[in-house]
């Protein structure tokens, strides 16, 4: 079955002779039950699933270890990562479009992902933006024209979604799918070109296409990662040519297992290597996946390749960081449980959670990805909703859905309201000065330098200027710009640390700021002081860790003990409570900013 050698089998025996013992000390420690502590390594929550996966979570032991190079600095990752998906395209009314933004705001999201659908743009071909569809004819532009000025009204970010080729651009029409690519590039190349020029300096955030390595979304034909990297590079260089300031997105790498390239695709783990060997690299700055828990919640922590769940992002990012490329974030496009319903009789493709279990996984993913992922930027949750109910009892995708189409709100919209509304922290990882969790006052100026940590870091402009945050660990570093100067650094309201800056070095200094500290949540407040010579402080990025026995020996613990035999684990979780679902494990009320108890 395994060749896991005599010393591998060795330094895995006290998964099954201590397990009990420490297992039972864990629970202790952390004043919680088995099925609590299980439903956070395995993501489920009735107790003979939990038992199961306590036992497929000790196979994690013998597999080699995910490289995930979380000391390093990514770009793209200190962002708000509330964001949600719409079709604002299929709304007809201006108003409802406007309701649609309007309530995304209210929520606190930051982010929409929006397609802007080539066939939709240049309906009749190349170049022709005019839509002749209707009597009388009417700009193309005129419907995205109004989605991206209300975005802007009301402080939402689009990541526009660039994909759907119009029937011109293949010679075959459909025959080859409706999503298949054109036959020819440039013709893609010009539309990103003209929506990328058009919306310069209004649009950042590009995404070039979508899941490619999945049918039907490349066409009636194999999925193929040469010819998507022609077609990303062709849109990457037409869209840094316009505005270099851009940041171009892949499509999203959708999570399936499958091996055979046509009709169903290709694993994204076998894709994305693929694209790599293709050239890839250079060509994207965002490396984009589907987030999905299907069977599971977001903390079942199996890694098993031929197996989905919410973990899938840990893969990728370990094919990234071996690549060469561990800088680039991953952002999850789509994040989502669906809520279909018991008595909807549709075939359970996506999984099947209750509302209730729907609204508090998708509040437990943000704050996993914030606490667990520091390589992880924007997520934007599937979806806001749709124009009109077709799809009601005979689609599943359908209950996916934050509203319904008259814009009434399910449970999931005001848990994310809540959770995307609470004070932001600073989680463990290397983050950069910008995090979105670091409120500067006017006193800063963010400045751009090739010595900088991802070429930018923030100088103070005067004394006094402050910078105030809350970050959650037991240790703080800063990272500082060879700029001279001083700063002040107050932790939990103590004794003022003055740290002094260097001026003349060529290298990013890390200056300890607080170690030690409880674990648990900090305030932290920076006053910038000038030197002697008048040099204000430079700030280059923050460095969250936790002491070892803190976090990484507790949570080596809480694997080993975890992954124990049948026996004990069943003993324990017939002791410690009755046999039922975890209802609302460790997370306090988001909504009165509550912290949660720490699952080790």
């Amino acid at each position: 079955m395994f060749n896991i050698g005599r010393s591998r089998l060795l330094s895995a025996l006290p998964l099954y002779v201590f397990p009990s013992v420490i297992l039972a000390l864990l629970v202790l420690e952390a004043g919680a039950s088995f099925p609590q502590l299980a439903f956070y390594l395995t993501g489920e929550e009735e107790l003979l699933p939990q038992v199961t996966g306590m036992v497929q979570l000790a196979f994690n032991v013998v597999r080699p270890q995910l490289q995930l190079a979380e000391d390093v600095p990514v770009a793209h990752t200190g962002l708000n990562p509330f964001g949600v998906n719409t079709f604002l395209q299929n709304e007809a009314d201006p108003l409802k479009r406007r309701r649609a933004i309007e309530m995304i705001a209210a929520a606190g999201f930051r982010w929409i992902r929006q397609e802007f659908p080539w066939e939709d743009i240049e309906i009749h071909g190349p170049g022709d933006t005019v839509d002749r569809r209707h009597t009388p004819p009417r700009s193309a532009w005129e419907k995205y024209d109004h989605i991206v000025d209300l975005c802007q009204t009301y402080n939402i970010q689009i990541i526009a979604r660039l994909s759907t080729p119009p029937d011109w651009s293949r010679k075959a029409g459909k025959q080859k799918g409706a999503f298949a690519p054109p036959d020819d590039l440039d013709d893609f190349g010009n539309y990103v070109e003209a929506i990328v020029r058009r919306y310069s300096g209004r649009i950042r955030y590009y995404q070039i296409w979508n899941e490619p390595n999945i049918y039907p979304e490349w066409g009636e034909q194999p999925v193929d990662a040469r010819q998507y990297v022609e077609l990303l590079k062709v849109a990457y260089t037409r869209a840094k040519a316009v505005d270099p300031d851009v940041v171009i997105i892949t499509g999203a790498l959708a999570a399936t297992i499958e091996l055979d390239r046509y009709p169903h695709g290709l694993t994204d783990a076998l894709f994305l290597q693929q694209m790599y060997d293709a050239g890839a690299a250079p060509y994207f700055d965002v490396l984009a996946v589907q987030g999905y828990g299907l069977w599971s919640g977001p903390y079942d922590r199996r890694m098993q390749p031929r197996v989905l769940n919410f973990s899938r992002p840990l893969y990728i990012r370990d094919i990234m960081v071996r690549n060469e490329d561990a800088h680039k974030p991953i952002w999850l496009s789509e994040m989502a449980w669906n809520a279909l319903p018991p008595d909807v009789p549709l075939p359970a493709a996506y999984g099947r959670v209750t509302l209730e279990q729907q609204a508090r996984y998708a509040v437990l993913a943000y704050q996993r990805l914030q606490e667990e992922w520091p390589w992880v930027g924007v997520a934007t949750y599937w979806f806001l909703k749709q124009a009109d109910e077709r799809e009601r009892g005979r689609n599943p995708q359908y209950y996916f859905r934050m509203l319904e189409p008259d814009f009434t709100p399910l449970p999931v919209y005001y848990a994310l309201r809540a959770a995307a509304q609470a004070p932001p922290v600073m989680y463990r990882g290397y983050h950069q000065e910008d995090h979105w969790a670091v409120g500067y006052d006017k006193g800063w100026e963010s400045v751009r330098d090739k010595r900088a940590v991802l070429g930018t870091y923030r100088r103070a402009l005067r004394n006094g200027a402050q910078a105030r945050f809350t970050f959650k660990g037991t240790e703080l570093w800063l990272v500082a710009f060879p700029s001279g100067g001083q700063l002040q650094v107050v932790i939990d309201g103590g004794t003022a640390l003055s740290v002094r800056l260097p001026l003349k070095a060529w290298t990013n200094v890390r200056i300890p700021l607080a170690r030690g500290l409880p674990l648990g949540r900090h305030t932290v407040v920076v006053t910038a002081q000038a030197d002697a010579q008048g040099n204000m402080p430079g700030i280059d990025g923050w460095i969250v860790s936790s002491a070892p026995l803190s976090w990484w020996a507790h949570r080596v613990l809480s694997y080993i003990a975890l992954a124990g035999a049948v026996s004990g684990l069943a003993w324990l979780a017939l002791h410690f409570t009755p046999r039922k679902a975890v209802t609302d494990p460790f997370v306090a009320s988001v909504a009165e900013n509550e912290e949660p108890l720490d699952p080790t």
